[in-house]
């Protein structure tokens, strides 16, 4: 049986399908039970990823948005506690942010959550369907991004 390029149509229709639904889910999810966003928790993610704080410019280019977009973001999570904000050493024009103690606390709390939501979205697979799927995602992932062409 061979693959057709509409069955590859299909294929990235019904990944595109499951993303919208999973996203869905935890955004409301997020909302639900923690009164907060899926942009609030990706930046906390991040700050937690690099515990030494990130420059505003950085912590856009790790989340692949406009300044703009983390600047209202971050101003909140620095109202809540869960973000401080902080002259950079060696450039005093750009702030360093990072989480606070307490929005490390926080960000671990929806994590776990998060997480659980993710293992109950894919809790009808099996672990070797779990396995191929995501090395076949990430295989396309690394042709586009190593330069292969649509």
């Amino acid at each position: 049986m061979s693959t057709t390029s509409k069955d590859r149509l299909r294929l990235w229709l019904k990944v595109l399908k499951a993303t919208k639904a999973v996203e869905s889910e935890v955004r409301e999810n997020l909302r639900r039970e923690f009164a907060t966003t899926l942009p609030r928790f990706d930046v906390m993610a991040a700050l937690m990823q690099h515990g030494k704080g990130l420059k505003m410019s950085e912590l856009s280019g790790v989340l692949k948005v406009s300044n703009g977009n983390v600047t209202g973001i971050v101003e909140r999570l620095v109202e809540d506690g869960h973000v401080q904000r902080e002259k950079s050493e060696g450039d005093r024009r750009a702030n360093l942010v990072r989480l606070t103690e307490a929005g490390k606390v926080e960000f671990s709390r929806q994590a776990e959550a998060h997480e659980g939501w993710i293992a109950a979205a894919f809790a009808g697979l099996n672990p070797d369907e779990v396995q191929g799927i995501a090395e076949s995602l990430e295989a396309v992932a690394q042709r586009l991004e190593n330069g292969g062409k649509l």
